[in-house]
């Protein structure tokens, strides 16, 4: 299956916690991170997930936020560090490639963020994703 998202971290599954109707899923990710999904009770059932599971963690870009240092007291559980490796600026947008252990994520943000925040290709950073917003695929 060939698919629009661009990030997708392969890893496999340490922990699934079900819940009513919800369940969160641990995920170590090939460079070594922890990464938590937070999907549908009927999708961790369909895909079969348990410990040890290999899956890929799919994020759209548009998902993932840029910090320039991690940040405390906030309820983004994802908080994976890097180092940008691209930097493509338009009128309104940019595009901005991080380099984590194990792969590469994408993240679309304003141009006005990339500016006030100083991101320049080198750049140490830290990608900010909402458990929700991660899907998993079995592979």
């Amino acid at each position: 299956m060939t698919l629009s998202i661009r990030n997708q971290l392969p890893g496999s599954v340490t922990a699934v916690h079900p819940g009513e109707a919800m369940a969160t899923v641990e995920v170590r990710l090939d460079g070594g991170q922890k990464l938590t999904a937070a999907i549908t009770l009927a999708a961790a059932e369909d895909l079969a997930l348990a410990p040890g599971t290999p899956v890929r963690a799919l994020v759209k870009s548009t998902e993932v936020s840029v910090a320039t240092r991690r940040v405390e007291g906030l309820s983004i559980r994802n908080q994976l560090p890097g180092t940008v490796v691209g930097l493509t600026t338009g009128a309104a947008m940019a595009s901005v490639r991080v380099s984590v252990p194990g792969g590469e994520l994408t993240a679309a943000i304003t141009r006005d963020a990339a500016i006030q925040l100083g991101l320049f290709v080198g750049s140490d950073v830290i990608a900010l994703i909402k458990s929700t917003e991660v899907a998993l695929e079995t592979v």
